[in-house]
């Protein structure tokens, strides 16, 4: 027969999470969620409770479980179940063993009552605003990327593709199939991801580029130099094009230093001209000439721009090996909620290293 967990046999688990090294023990230490309190509840627009029924659960609580299935790469169903089964899980939360816990529904419907209320936004706003009085300002220069995000792919034919290209909503091209107009993504594209050839055994390389073709989202993040955290983000469809998204909100202006490092699709004349109007240098790289060979200088120039701009390559293999960055909903809005929980979840973890790197030992 199985005994019973005991108030001090909880104890002295959660005594050896923290012995191990719990990273969510550091990230609940390092983070403070009572400041984003205020934006959720404004975003939730709930009643007083008056009319009775069972109350629902903490904002911040539920807050937090976003973060978990950002950092975790979790669906609802699995963020459910986790809380229930993994000790560290329900610390973080500050939930007992006998307490309840959110279920999937419960979890999607909070998500998606940020999501109507573009809450995302504010809420990443508001944890830079911690960053800064924590003295993590942005400084030394940025970095800009943009990287593709999957999404379950759609199955079409040719007239609805065609009205999909002609900007109709869902609910005109399947007007008597609401179910179905509910779950097409009409506003994920398809695009071309080019693999470059690798080198063979001898330097050479052989062959040419492969070209993938992927179909979801694209995320766009410009990160500080000093500290790699992410400041600025948008999302669009895969099929747009990364250079416009620099004159769209992705350069950050509070930046204390002027330049900006990018790669080669970052460069237009246009770009180069908003980047001088708003004070910044360009540290973006120069394209190889059509039909002639890379210059010297240029590629040299161009190599020690990389040592830089390859920094940000890190955030998105943090977002996509280890938190597991995919897209599971329907639609742009949700897109960006989902992408945006990500950038500030890893935001929040960057947070704790910068903090363990600068303690005293």
């Amino acid at each position: 027969m199985a005994m019973q967990l005991g108030f001090f046999d909880l104890e002295d688990r959660y005594a050896q999470l923290s012995k191990a090294g719990d990273p969510l023990e550091k990230l609940a230490s390092a983070v403070d969620f009572e400041p984003f309190r205020y934006r959720l509840v404004k975003a939730l627009k709930r009643s007083d409770g008056a009319k009775g029924g069972r109350p629902p659960y903490d904002p911040v609580l539920m807050f937090k479980v976003l973060i978990l299935q950002a950092l975790y790469g979790l669906s609802d169903e699995q963020a459910e179940f986790q809380i229930r089964d993994r000790l560290s899980f329900m610390r973080f939360l500050g939930l007992g063993p006998g307490e309840g816990v959110p279920d999937a529904t419960t979890i999607w419907l909070f998500r998606e009552q940020l999501t109507r209320a573009g809450a995302v936004d504010k809420l990443f706003a508001r944890f830079d605003h911690l960053l800064h009085a924590k003295g993590y300002l942005a400084m030394s220069g940025q970095i800009l990327d943009a990287s593709l995000v999957p999404a379950p792919r759609q199955h079409l034919d040719d007239g609805e593709k065609q009205a999909i290209g002609e900007g109709k909503p869902a609910g005109e091209i399947w007007p008597d199939e609401p179910a179905k107009a509910a779950q097409k993504d009409i506003d994920a594209r398809w695009t071309l991801k080019i693999s470059k050839a690798k080198p063979d055994a001898t330097g050479r390389k052989p062959g040419v580029d492969i070209a993938i073709p992927v179909f979801g989202y694209k995320s766009h993040i410009g990160i500080d130099r000093r500290f790699g955290l992410i400041r600025t983000w948008t999302v669009t469809d895969a099929a747009a094009h990364d250079g416009a998204r620099l004159r769209d909100g992705l350069i950050d202006r509070d930046n204390t230093a002027s330049d900006v490092w990018a790669d080669s699709a970052y460069r237009s004349a246009a770009n180069e001209a908003f980047l001088a109007m708003a004070g910044k240098v360009s540290r973006i790289h120069r394209r190889k000439p059509v039909g002639k060979p890379m210059p010297r200088r240029t590629a040299r120039a161009n190599a020690r721009k990389s040592a830089v701009r390859s920094r940000i390559e890190h955030v998105f293999a943090e977002q996509k090996a280890r938190m597991g960055l995919v897209i599971r909903t329907v639609g742009l809005a949700r897109a960006k909620t989902k992408i945006g929980l990500v950038n500030l979840a890893y935001n929040m973890r960057r947070l704790v290293w910068l903090d363990t790197r600068a303690a005293p030992t």
